[in-house]
């Protein structure tokens, strides 16, 4: 299996990060995408990569929260990255408006901006939407030319939402602890999405699922979220690990050797 979206190299593992990482290995985890958020975690991002080099891949972007009045200068800085290091992908970029929409029209000016990075650089995005799937598609109309491979990351939207999404691409949809929550519909949205365009993720530290909720989330964890999909599309948790794995392959241009 693939975790197509983690934060680990986040201060939460600085006590442990070998001994997770080991984890995921057993539990088979053959590969990490670790999205970007922030100029402060560039570096850190760097560091989980040096240290592990053939198990994770890095995405660089500047994450919707993070957007404020110096958003341009901040993504000047982190271009001059583009040509420094090896990514694959842009992101964590996207919009999102669930606590704060004081700086709405700058978050909509940064996911242009960085979805023409990936035009530029033949990247795809990862994107992050929470409260503003309008805005995000509004972006996506007024691009002005055709738009780059991508995943929506976290995706809980409804079946209108998923069917809002296609009309603007062929783009996957990150499903992550959420789905083994007690009270969410994300399942519902499973055979809706199929199952070559699911990418399985966890968000660690974040939304670990159940039987882990409300602990500090990790990759080995991913494997729960597989047999969770595996259990509402019912089918086997081989042919789940294995199409999801072939997709994120695809998206990120992993190679067979960094995804063993």
């Amino acid at each position: 299996m693939i975790d197509s979206h983690s934060h680990i190299y986040a201060p939460e593992f600085d006590d442990d990060r070998d001994e997770m990482m080991a984890r995921a290995r057993a539990a088979g985890v053959s590969h990490i995408v670790l999205p970007n958020e922030n100029l402060a975690t560039v570096e850190r991002l760097k560091a989980v990569r040096d240290r592990y080099p053939d198990y994770v891949s890095m995405a660089l972007g500047l994450h919707p929260e993070e957007v404020r009045e110096n958003w341009q200068e901040i993504l000047d800085e982190m271009k001059l990255q583009l040509n420094q290091d090896h990514w694959v992908a842009i992101g964590e970029i996207g919009v999102d408006l669930y606590w704060d929409k004081t700086y709405r029209e700058q978050q909509l000016e940064a996911l242009d901006t960085q979805l023409r990075w990936c035009v530029e650089r033949e990247l795809p995005f990862i994107i992050h939407c929470r409260e503003a799937l309008d805005e995000i598609l509004w972006v996506m109309d007024n691009f002005g030319t055709p738009l780059p491979q991508g995943v929506f990351h976290c995706f809980t939207g409804t079946v209108t939402d998923v069917e809002q999404v296609r009309r603007r691409g062929d783009f996957y949809f990150g499903v992550n602890g959420v789905v083994t929550f007690k009270k969410s519909t994300v399942h519902e949205l499973l055979p809706i999405i199929g199952l070559d365009r699911i990418l399985l993720e966890t968000d660690a530290p974040y939304l670990a699922p159940v039987p882990h909720r409300g602990q500090r989330n990790e990759s080995a964890w991913v494997a729960h979220v597989a047999q969770c999909v595996a259990q509402w599309l019912q089918t086997d948790l081989d042919v789940v690990a294995q199409v999801t794995t072939a997709s994120a392959t695809k998206l990120f241009h992993l190679s067979q050797q960094q995804t063993k």
